[in-house]
This record gives C-alpha cells, structure tokens and sequence, in this order.
C-alpha cells in the first residue's frame, strides 16, 4: 500500500505555486476530521493541478471526505477519477467498491474487491466485502415478517439519530438531530449543518408524535455534538456523547452523565473510568450503552488496544456501587470486535447486545449485529448480522428495541431517508394464518360430513370443529407452534359419523408454522377409511398347536386392534377364529371358540369394555373366499401337491374381527371435554417445536 503522506515530498512539485495553499489547508482539517471544510480546499487545489498524479491525490482525498460524509455516489465518482489519473493509494480500488457496495451495486463491488485483493493480498477487507456482497445478493431474496417505516413526523432534511427509550413506558425517545432549534448556531465543520443537540418527542394517544423540542436543562452545549445516549431505566440519569472541537484540531468525544431534576436534566459531569486526562484527551469515548440493571455500560473507543487500532471497538465498563464510579474499561475481544469500526451498542433488558460494525461483512457501511448474552456474567455470543430488513447498503445503527411489544426504533441513510440519517421504525407484522381442512372417503373421495376434526399444537393447545355437509372446516393457527391434525369418527358426541374408523394417532397430519416468513393459510386434506361390513383381517394371530394359548407375537398383533378400539370408542366388534378342514369338525368349532374368547380376555385385561366385544368360534364351517373361489376341504383336497394343499389349510386357519355396531358409548365415559386430549407421544414435537419421528413402538 502506498503512503497517503508521501504526496508532500514527492507529488506536489508541479502544481506547487498553484495548489501549496489549499492542499495544506485540506490535509490539515482532514487530520482533524474537518471533512466539509476540507472539501473546498481540495476542490480549490484539484482546479489548479496540471498533472494526474497531483489530480489523483485530490481526487483520492475528495473522495474520502465524501465517504466520511455519506456521500457515496460523490465519493465513488472522485475514487474513479483517481483510480482513472493514476491513484496514488491502492485503497481507492477498496473505497469505490466499499461506495458500491454502500449503492447497492453488488456484482460491481465484487470486480472491485477483486482488483483490490491482487494488489493488495494481505489485506482481509477484500475477502470480507466479496463474501458481504454475496450474502447481500442472498438476503435480499429472503423474506420477512419485520417491517420498517420511516418515522416522517419526527425526521428533517437534517441527521436525526441514534434514538433511546426516555420513559418506562416507551411512549417517548430521546435522539441526537442536527435540526434547527439547538442550542447553537455555528455550522459544524465536519458535516456543514448544525451541531448536533438531544432533543426528545412523545408518543401521543392518536399515535402522533409532538414537535420535538431540545432537550430541558444542562445537556446541549454550543458549538460541540451531543449524540448518542443511553438511559437508566427508571429514567432518572442520562448518559451520553459530547464531542468538543476546537478550530484545526482533532474532536474529542467523551461520555457524560446527568441527572433529572423534575422535567430538567443537571449540570453533566464526566465519565472518567479511572483513567487521566491525558488518555481521556488522546481517545475518543463514545455511544454509552447502560444495562437494565445498572451494572455495566458498554461503549466505543478507539484507546489503545483497540483491535482496530485507528478504527472503534466496543468496551465493557462495571459499576462500582460503593464508590458510586466506573471501573477501568476492558475491550470486549475479538469475538466481537474487529479491524473495522464496531458502536452504537444497545443492551436491550435480556442482556441481549446490539451493535453496528462495517468489519464482520454485512450489506454495506455500518450494519447492525446481535449477540446473545452468556448465562454466567456479561459475556456474549459470536455476533449475529440482523440481515434484511434491518440492514440496508447504507449505514444501519443506533438501534433500541421494546422486546414485549416486537417494535423499537433505529437509524439508517438507506434509499428513503429525509435526510442524512433518519429514525425508522420497526415491527413485527403478527400472522394468524388459517389451516382450511376438508375429510374425504379415501376410496370415494366424497367428503365426510359430521367427522370429529381435532388439533393439537406443541404449545399445549387442544382444538376440536366438526366437519360441515361439504366435510370442511377451519382452524386459526398460531405461529412458532408445530400442530398435529387428525379426525375422530365416533358417537361420544352427537351427529358425529359413526360409519368410518378414527385416524391413527401415528397417522396425523403434520404442519407447522414455526420460522414462517411469508404469512399464508394451509390447507390440508384428511382422508378416512369406511368400515366394511365384511370380516376385516389384522396381523396373524398364533396359537400353540391344537390349543387356544396365545404366543408372545400374538399379542403383539392383537395390540393392533386394542388401539384401534381405544382410537373408535364407538365399536362393538366380533372376533372371529377359524380352523381348518381336518379333524373333527365339533372339536374344531370348540377349539376356535376357545381361541376367540382368548383374544376378546386378552383385550378385556387392556381394559377394553366386555360390552364391546363378541367371540366367535367358527371351526372349519366359514371356509375363506378367495374371489370366486372358496376353499372348501374337497377344492383343498383337489390339489395334487402336498405343500400347495398346507398352504391352503393354513388360509382358512385364521382370527379376524368385524364390526357389529357403531353406537357403542361407554356409560361410565365423562362427556368429551371442547378440547379432547389427544395421545400425543414424547417425540412428535422436540422442545423447539420442529416435527419429528416418532420412535418405533413396535406394537402394530
């Protein structure tokens, strides 16, 4: 990278009598951070430079006031004219793509990025901005719920920024705005408007903002900037930023604090942190950012071991009670800071940390990043970027949130803004999506009327609507709640459709509505099987030989029907047992008879109703239907191969059931509750919400 400076020595000669003048003049409040004034002396030089590289110092040094003003399309257009007249600082292929980036033009910004990167290799910014440009062209292809508006009644043509809450209720704020109205009437020199005052507006009961007024008692002072502020929450002191400058010479920023005396706030005193005026005077100390419970303030300075070096990083600060001062501060590390400029901290009341950095990549300038708060002490997460739409390819910062209400307040110069830097406002647009269901005949596709429609979300909520004669209904659903839906066909309440089983608890439907960006309604369609009115068969059935004891798997079959009468309350059914052909046939007939009552005691000891189930012993005397053909003993015994006439005994040796009623309603049954419970098993919702598998039971 070549030197910025070295132009005095090597560069100036040729337009030395023309230009000396004005150049110094430049540099000399450029160094002080004059970058208004500055201009028109650079300016004045680049009218009377004859040669490319004394135009390109200018240019180069124009843009950057440009860029230090949020001038980006000015300051793109003289970091061209630079790179165009031979530059003489390798960072005007950085600077332009960062202006493009900060316009928007993200394809441009990675060519530039890339230019910058083979000159200059060691440098991460250019990977940052390429990877930042990336994600911006991927988030802007998101959806959101959140929405922002531009706070018009409150914004001028001037900056207004950097709100804070300046009553318990959030009905009022407190915000930074270089408007007229303050206390002074000199123009600031850096930015060529007004210097900045507090001022403060009220939320009125018609969601109208009052005029904002300068803030009362000693807080503004003349001719310096009294910007970003931080309030206690029981609104009795204030903390904020005041930087003095003094004509050609650097700005100091240093935090204050004062204390509210009816509606007027009191002589501010300084925050020194335990340090001497000699640091206080060579760093600058910026943007308070206290904790709900007034135990610490996190703040932005560039003091030394800043990771930045030149550039900002956040720094923690612990109140000592005792003493009734602030602790030396300590520089919250790289998980947070970087080599760009990281300010503007929010502490929001759940230790949550708010903060804007243009080092960590993002959408262009200054975006804001969120970092959760450690469960032990004031530590926080990796940072977060707050994507779109909170971030823009302007500067996003001077953020403050109200959690409970899912709104707040922040500042940004993206397309839109009055001025400079407006205060947006932002909220979250709630979505009560509607699930629209319909219960159709799996086979007929016809719907079903009068069908029990229940849902259960994993928030511990139970709903229940009855089909209507188009076999529709709807739910209203809520969101960040995963939902299982399933249908009820029994006579525990009254019209309900008797003639089709009751959905499986395993088979429900499954939606959600957690992470919903876009909001919309669900339809769903539930299908149900009808009962026939023929045998229905189930798992096998196994007996020991010529007895009526049923083995292990047996019962792991049977369970099949104990849920499907636990499922239909409504069913009084028949257990049917068959056997073969060989043998005597009133032997025969006992030992099925035998073996169906062994199936309805097993089921009865599950706790089945006795009033709900019948058993049958058939022997050999209902021989199987197989379409058109029965398997009497003389069609069995017409085959000429032993192992197909086993095969064929074996069919008719069988346990089946059917259903003889569907009215059945359990006299010692309490009436069905508006939100009947529903046999959600541990697994179908993990504890964030998310559907997942149930574990394999290994029953049916």
């Amino acid at each position: 990278m070549k030197p910025t400076r070295l132009f005095t020595l090597v560069l100036l000669f040729p337009c030395l009598l023309f230009a000396q003048k004005e150049i110094t003049y430049g540099d000399q409040q450029f160094e002080a951070q004059q970058y208004f004034t500055a201009l028109t002396n650079y300016h004045a030089a680049l009218a009377k430079c004859r040669t490319d590289a004394n135009k390109a110092y200018c240019e180069f040094q124009i843009g950057q006031c440009y860029k230090m003003l949020s001038e980006w399309d000015d300051a793109k257009t003289f970091f061209s004219k630079a790179i165009k007249d031979g530059t003489v600082d390798d960072r005007s292929y950085l600077f332009l793509a960062q202006m493009e980036q900060q316009l928007g033009e993200y394809p441009r910004a990675i060519g530039d990025f890339t230019t910058y990167a083979g000159k200059v290799p060691s440098d991460p910014a250019a990977q940052t901005g390429i990877d930042a440009c990336n994600n911006a062209i991927d988030w802007y292809a998101d959806t959101t719920r959140w929405q922002l508006t531009n706070e018009s009644q409150i914004n001028t043509r001037y900056n207004d920024f950097c709100p804070t809450w300046s009553d318990k209720n959030h009905k009022s704020i407190i915000f930074s705005s270089k408007r007229a109205g303050q206390t002074g009437s000199k123009v600031d020199p850096i930015s060529g408007m007004l210097y900045s005052d507090l001022f403060e507006a009220r939320l009125g009961k018609n969601g109208k903002w009052s005029t904002p007024a300068a803030v009362a008692g000693s807080v503004n002072m003349p001719q310096a900037n009294d910007g970003a502020s931080s309030i206690t929450k029981n609104g009795n002191r204030i903390y904020f930023t005041r930087c003095d400058q003094k004509k050609k010479q650097l700005i100091s920023c240093k935090i204050y604090y004062s204390d509210k005396t009816g509606n007027s706030w009191g002589a501010p005193l300084l925050v020194d942190f335990g340090l001497d005026a000699s640091m206080l005077d060579s760093f600058n100390f910026r943007h308070p950012a206290i904790s709900a419970n007034e135990e610490v303030m996190v703040f932005s300075s560039d003091m030394t071991g800043a990771t930045g070096g030149q550039h900002s990083d956040l720094w923690i600060s612990y109140y000592d009670k005792k003493t009734k001062t602030w602790g030396a501060p300590q520089n919250l590390g790289s998980s947070v800071n970087t080599n760009g400029r990281e300010g503007f901290p929010y502490i929001a009341e759940d230790g949550t940390l708010y903060f804007s950095s243009d080092g960590l990549g993002g959408l262009g300038g200054l975006d804001l990043f969120k970092a959760t708060k450690s469960a032990n002490g004031w530590s926080w997460s990796a940072p977060e970027n707050m994507k779109t739409p909170f971030n823009s390819p302007g500067d996003d910062f001077g953020i403050v949130i109200d959690g409970k209400k899912q709104m707040g307040y922040l500042t940004s110069n993206r397309a839109g803004s009055k001025g400079a830097d407006d205060i947006w406002k932002f909220m979250y647009v709630p979505c009560d999506p509607t699930l629209n269901c319909v219960v159709l005949d799996r086979s007929s596709h016809v719907p079903v009327k009068n069908a029990f429609i229940d849902l259960v979300g994993s928030d511990g909520t139970a709903y229940s609507v009855t089909s209507g004669t188009d076999g529709k209904n709807a739910f209203t659903l809520k969101e960040n709640v995963s939902y299982l839906l399933g249908v009820k066909c029994d006579s525990a309440s009254s019209k309900f459709s008797t003639s089709y089983f009751s959905m499986k608890d395993d088979d429900r439907l499954k939606l959600t509505t957690l992470g919903m960006n876009l909001c919309h309604d669900f339809y769903d369609t539930i299908y149900v099987d009808s009962i026939p009115t023929v045998d229905i068969k189930f798992p096998a059935v196994l007996y020991g030989l010529d007895s009526a004891d049923l083995r292990q798997q047996s019962k792991d079959s049977l369970n099949y029907l104990y849920e499907l009468l636990v499922e239909n309350p409504n069913l009084v059914i028949e257990i049917d047992a068959h056997t073969d052909s060989r043998g005597s046939a009133e032997h025969n007939r006992d030992l099925s008879q035998r073996r169906a009552q062994a199936c309805v005691d097993y089921l009865i000891s599950k706790g089945i109703s006795k009033d709900r189930l019948v058993a049958k012993g058939w022997g050999p005397d209902a021989p199987l239907k197989m379409g058109k053909v029965v398997l009497t003993a003389n069609y069995i015994n017409s085959k000429t191969s032993l192992k197909e006439r086993e095969a064929l005994h074996q069919l008719n040796r069988r346990t089946t059931f059917k259903v003889l009623r569907t009215d059945y309603v359990d006299p010692k049954a309490p009436p069905r509750p508006p939100a009947p419970p529903v046999n959600v098993k541990k697994g179908f919702f993990d504890e964030t919400g998310v559907e997942v598998n149930d574990d394999a039971d290994g029953n049916n």
